[in-house]
C-alpha cells in the first residue's frame, strides 16, 4: 500500500472511530467498489467521502460525493477532510453542496 493510501485509510479508520463514540455505533469503514463507490464510511444516512490530501481540490471532492450519494441510493453526500495539524477527526472539515445541504435540512425538519 502506498503512503498516499495508508493516509487516507488511516483518516478514514479515525472518522469512524469518532463517529462510533459519538454515538453512531452502526458505522465503519466501506470496503472500495470501483465506479459503484458508495463512499468511504457506512451506517450513516449520508455518504461521507473521506479525504486526507496535502492539495485541496473541493469542487471535484464534493463532485466525487455526490455520484457516490447517487450510487448509494441517499440525497446527500459530503467530504469530510482533514484539517492540518489536527489529529482528530472532530477538527477536520465537513463540505457539501449547497444541494446537499438544503436537502440536508428538509431531513432534519421532517425528523
Amino acid at each position: 500500500m502506498s503512503a498516499a493510501k495508508a493516509k487516507g485509510t488511516r483518516w478514514e479508520g479515525v472518522i469512524a472511530a469518532y463517529l462510533v463514540e459519538s454515538g453512531f455505533p452502526g458505522v465503519e469503514r466501506r470496503a472500495l467498489a470501483g465506479v459503484a463507490d458508495k463512499g468511504d464510511i457506512a451506517g450513516l444516512p449520508v455518504v461521507v467521502e473521506a479525504k486526507n490530501c496535502k492539495t485541496t481540490t473541493l469542487a471535484a471532492w464534493v463532485d466525487e460525493a455526490t455520484v457516490e450519494a447517487a450510487n448509494a441510493g441517499v440525497a446527500v453526500g459530503v467530504v469530510w477532510h482533514h484539517r492540518r495539524g489536527k489529529a482528530s477527526a472532530a477538527d477536520g472539515f465537513v463540505t457539501m453542496s449547497g444541494a446537499a445541504f438544503v436537502e440536508l435540512l428538509r431531513q432534519a425538519v421532517r425528523d
